[in-house]
């Protein structure tokens, strides 16, 4: 840390980092003189042991205990049954599905330090001495940590609960006690993050309860799982991230005490953690959560983890009549409310910013784009028809939770998409939302005129400033390129840099450098200027000054206007004084690029069209390049740790600024149709003010106050 930095902190933060350092100190003294014991013993005796096992069911979510659980899931939901069933299989085999990796092999038993991925295995020494970032060392800490989070033990417990096969309850027994000798208190790479210890609580509470009927579960290895997570919460206590990763880490981190002194009150730090946890919760809602109920890390994957974790935190609370200090309903619906506007007409939910693959606990196997089971879960809580309407009916999650009466709450909301406009801007977070409609069909486009990540680091935010995302007839075109991986530097810079998005490139430059896997140099500014949306028409006018920076500082504002419902114009404007490459990038999804006719580039998935046409006064070069590795270009990663080739459609030119560029994109039903040419009416010293769109009379034209202003006529196709 450099001095700068330290001399910036409050004083409260100094002494905290002091404390949590001192404590590093003296954890790892204590433990070369006493290694701590690796598993537990039963505690005062069986029938104590009983009384807190049954203890823990009464105080946790309905649908873990509730004897109908297992019929609602046959009688309603028999694939989603069938899926876990299945899963567990895969568990017994030794065979994973982890973020986006499929049939990962740990050994048998599971080596619980290995990356098999890349081979390494991390040290059994003091968490301390270990960084997770170090690849040459530990790997990917990730994949290590997603093994290590034991949510695919929930798994082999719900399947159990199914069917009451004991070789789940065996698999899990044996795994538990596995894992309890490898991973003595305070050693290794699984004691190096205070939130995986809070998740693995998550996990070990909820197979706790779903095996509490099981033999497997004696009392000797509930007794050591109990000593266990009272040392993993006293772990998470001492060092909660205020400093680190004040971000989901922390809300992470509060959510595993207060699960631990909610269900366990009888352990001896259970009133603190509790009240701390909820406490901390309650507090970081109001910071992390924009009033416009953007989650402040600029992250959908994020924002969803945000959600569950308050939502677990709801339930959990109003089934054990625990007052927490501020409403947290009312915030939650906020999240969701821009959760169900940025999804996307098919149902997903698209990637913005990063997006690591993982979930607070994934009771049911979903795609990291598939929100249904969130929605599900606030469709039965806060009785929404819209959530009912985005969930598509009842979701496993729901019954896991709520139990028959929660499915059957779920089932009462009669579901109707939302009644107002699908356009929407939320402001404190920066994003404008063009929608023709809430049906399947209908166009949507995501313009981001927000800030550059987070307030404190931009950790998790991506170079993406003025980038659109765009779905036609339903279907995604324009997407996000997606994460890749936190762990290999060159793919995890590509992925977050402005290459990989629909935006301006300025001299083959990013918006940001990168300063470290989750830091950047620089923070550039955007600015919205205008917003309107009618009935007709929708336009957003941002600005950012990310190309200030260089030697010729370059300012780059982009227009957006949706022609209701009908097609899009965008309107790039580069300022500056000298000569310089630019370049408009737009990064599609998998499928394929075409030309023709004309200028035209023609995209094509699912049966439909969406259709690119630039228009400048300079020449424009462009190109179509799918999986390219040097440079890296035409890439997209739809779950962390997985990357396929997409197509990058550019449009670059070389020329002394000022420059404009008008760009129409055309959503085709017909991808073979032939569209009319967009011709220039009208231009100034720096581009195009006015192009016709066909022979009808329609245009589009810059206004003098900087407005996009659309002439009727005939349609443009």
């Amino acid at each position: 840390m450099n001095l700068q930095r330290l001399r910036q902190m409050p004083l409260s933060e100094i002494a905290g980092r002091s404390r949590q350092e001192a404590s590093k100190w003296w954890d790892r003294v204590a433990s070369t003189s006493a290694r701590p014991t690796p598993s537990g013993t039963a505690l005062d005796g069986d029938e104590r042991l009983e009384a807190i096992r049954a203890g823990i069911a009464r105080r946790f979510f309905a649908g873990a205990d509730d004897d109908q659980t297992p019929a609602v899931l046959s009688e309603r939901l028999r694939d989603a049954a069938s899926d876990v069933m299945a899963s567990a299989e895969r568990g017994l085999e030794g065979r994973f599905d982890l973020l986006g990796y499929r049939g990962l092999s740990f050994g048998n038993p599971p080596d619980w330090h290995a990356d098999p991925v890349s081979g390494k295995h991390a040290p059994l020494v003091h968490w301390s001495r270990l960084d997770p970032l170090d690849r040459t060392s530990v790997g990917d800490s990730k994949v290590v940590w997603e093994l290590n989070r034991h949510q695919w033990l929930v798994r082999l417990a719900q399947a159990y609960r199914l069917s009451g096969d004991e070789r789940y309850a065996e698999a899990v027994a044996a795994h538990v006690t596995g894992w309890l000798r490898a991973n003595p208190a305070g050693h290794g790479i699984n004691w190096a993050s205070s939130l995986e210890l809070s998740f693995r609580l998550v996990a070990w509470c909820w197979t706790l309860v779903l095996l509490r009927r099981s033999p497997q579960i004696t009392p000797q290895l509930f007794g050591g799982m109990l000593a266990s997570i009272e040392s993993q919460a006293a772990h998470v206590e001492k060092y909660l991230s205020h400093y680190f990763s004040p971000n989901t880490h922390l809300t992470g981190e509060a959510l595993g005490l207060f699960y631990a002194g909610t269900l366990l009150p009888d352990l001896t730090r259970a009133r603190v953690w509790r009240e701390r946890g909820a406490a901390i919760l309650a507090d970081e809602i109001g910071r992390q959560v924009r009033p416009d109920g953007v989650y402040f890390e600029q992250s959908t994957c994020y924002q969803r983890y945000t959600v569950e974790i308050y939502l677990h935190l709801f339930l959990l609370a109003r089934r054990n009549g625990v007052a927490l200090p501020r409403d947290v309903g009312e915030p939650i619906q906020r999240m969701l409310d821009f959760l169900l506007t940025v999804r996307r007409p098919d149902g997903t939910v698209p990637q913005l910013g990063d997006s690591d693959g993982g979930c607070l606990l994934p009771l049911a196997d979903r795609s990291p784009d598939d929100y249904r089971g969130v929605f599900s879960i606030a469709a039965a809580v806060f009785g929404r028809p819209d959530y009912a309407w985005a969930a598509g009916g009842l979701a496993p999650e729901t019954v896991w939770l709520l139990g028959r009466e929660g499915a059957d709450q779920a089932a009462s909301v009669e579901p109707a998409p939302p009644t107002r406009r699908p356009s929407r801007l939320f402001p404190n977070g920066g994003y404008a939302v063009m929608g023709s409609g809430w049906e399947p069909s209908a166009h949507h486009l995501i313009f981001d005129v927000g800030p550059f990540g987070c307030p404190f680091s931009g950790g998790h935010g991506h170079a993406d400033l003025l980038s659109i995302q765009c779905a036609a007839f339903g279907q995604p075109f324009l997407v996000d390129a997606g994460t890749g991986t936190y762990a290999d530097p060159a793919w995890r810079d590509h992925f977050r840099a402005t290459a990989a998005h629909s935006t301006v490139v300025v001299d083959g430059e990013s918006q940001a450098l990168p300063a470290g896997p989750f830091a950047w140099r620089q923070r550039p500014a955007v600015r919205l200027r205008r917003w309107l949306s009618t009935e007709a028409l929708d336009f957003a006018d941002a600005e950012h000054d990310a190309y200030g920076r260089l030697s010729d500082p370059v300012s780059h504002r982009r227009r957006v206007l949706f022609v209701k419902p009908r097609y899009f114009v965008v309107v790039d404007d580069l300022e500056g004084a000298a000569e310089h490459r630019v370049e408009v990038r737009f990064q599609f999804g998998a499928g394929d690029v075409g030309w023709g006719p004309g200028r035209w580039a023609r995209a094509v998935a699912g049966g439909r069209g969406l259709l690119v046409c630039p228009v400048a006064t300079v020449p424009l070069d462009a190109r179509v390049r799918t999986g390219g590795c040097d440079p890296i270009e035409g890439w997209i990663s739809a779950d962390y740790g997985r990357r396929e080739p997409a197509p990058a459609l550019v449009y670059a030119a070389v020329a002394r600024l000022p420059m404009r560029i008008f760009t129409l994109l055309l959503p085709c039903a017909d991808p073979s149709a032939n569209p009319p040419e967009p011709r220039l009416l009208a231009c100034d010293y720096a581009g195009p003010t006015a192009i016709a769109l066909g022979e009808g009379g329609e245009s589009v034209a810059c206004g003098p106050d900087g407005l996009l202003v659309h002439s009727g006529g005939s349609p443009a196709s």
